[in-house]
């Protein structure tokens, strides 16, 4: 009954909180009216989720935001500090593949979206068998340690997240 209702509860729990972020206060009417986009946006859209998601939401996602939080402000440091300190012909940019063992469409984007939001890399394509991921890296030493460092902090993080 309450999955016909709220098929996607995640989704509208997110919806409410990035409308009451937006609105930049919490009141009655905009906790009403995030409320009820929680609950219309996730109908409307749930012929294009045949599939949906298994998500565990607890620890494992608590500590894998926390990690890509962490990652993020020690990038923007390490970046920083390449910019202001460094010559270009010092940077050793590389492009990176990193093969994936994530199975679902949407591990994979956040996936790619969590590298993408730790500065000094961005992921640019998806192999069109899903099977690796192409990764530029601002400034690579190893580039094997770094594809064993996304391996481990972020990947096998979300395979307990995507279960």
């Amino acid at each position: 009954m309450i999955r016909h209702i709220v098929p996607h509860p995640a989704l509208s729990v997110m919806l409410l909180g990035v409308w009451l972020l937006m609105a930049n206060s919490i009141t009655v009417g905009g906790v009403l009216l995030g409320g009820a986009f929680g609950l219309i946006l996730p109908k409307f859209t749930e012929p294009f989720w045949p599939d949906r998601p298994r998500v565990r939401f607890g620890g494992a996602l608590l500590q894998y935001c926390l990690v890509v939080l962490f990652d993020i402000v020690v990038a923007n440091f390490e970046v920083a500090w390449l910019i202001l300190f460094r010559r270009n012909r010092d940077l050793r940019s590389r492009w990176l593949v990193i093969p994936i063992t994530l199975s679902t469409p949407e591990a994979i984007t956040v996936l790619a979206a969590t590298i993408s939001l730790t500065p000094g890399t961005v992921s640019s394509d998806i192999s069109a068998d899903g099977k690796s991921l192409l990764v530029h890296a601002l400034d690579v030493a190893d580039a094997a340690a770094e594809i064993a460092r996304i391996k481990t902090r972020y990947e096998a993080r979300l395979h307990r997240i995507f279960a």
